[in-house]
């Protein structure tokens, strides 16, 4: 009886390249530019232009993405030549626009802001009918977490 010399075949296999499954994209990602944030825009519903909607956000700041810009993009470029956005990338009646960031965080303080305001205006609604003798909140709001035994 020979001994086999051999190495084991799962031992000389190049390892299987590891994949891992992932849901497809709905909307197609530009390669990100600095400076900029990307945003899909709705232009149509139902096949009805939404003018308001994008003046709003043509207002807002944003800009439509030239399709020659983003050039791993092209496959979802308008072709049609009565478009308005002609050049632009546009996927199931959205359309691709930037905004620079500076004006997205001037957006999110606006609007924190707001919130903020809106808050305080319920608090203080809420306040006046506050009677000491059975009062609706606690002076304080506070929370404390505690982790173990509680020692």
């Amino acid at each position: 009886m020979s001994e086999n010399t051999r190495t084991p075949r799962t031992l000389t296999t190049r390892a299987a390249k590891q994949r891992v499954w992932q849901p497809p994209s709905t909307l197609p990602e530009p390669t990100p530019e600095e400076g900029y944030t990307f945003r899909w825009v709705r232009v149509a519903t139902l096949g009805k232009t939404d003018a308001k909607n994008i003046s709003d956000r043509f207002r807002e700041g944003f800009e439509p993405v030239r399709a020659e810009d983003h050039p791993e993009l092209q496959a979802h470029a308008i072709t049609d030549p009565k478009n308005r956005y002609v050049g632009g990338i546009e996927h199931g009646g959205l359309l691709l626009c930037k905004i620079p960031n500076e004006f997205v965080a001037q957006r999110n303080a606006y609007y924190n802001n707001q919130t903020q305001r809106e808050l305080e205006g319920a608090d203080n609604s809420l306040m006046r009918e506050n009677d000491p003798r059975m009062p609706l909140l606690r002076p304080e709001r506070s929370t404390e977490v505690s982790f173990g035994s509680g020692k």
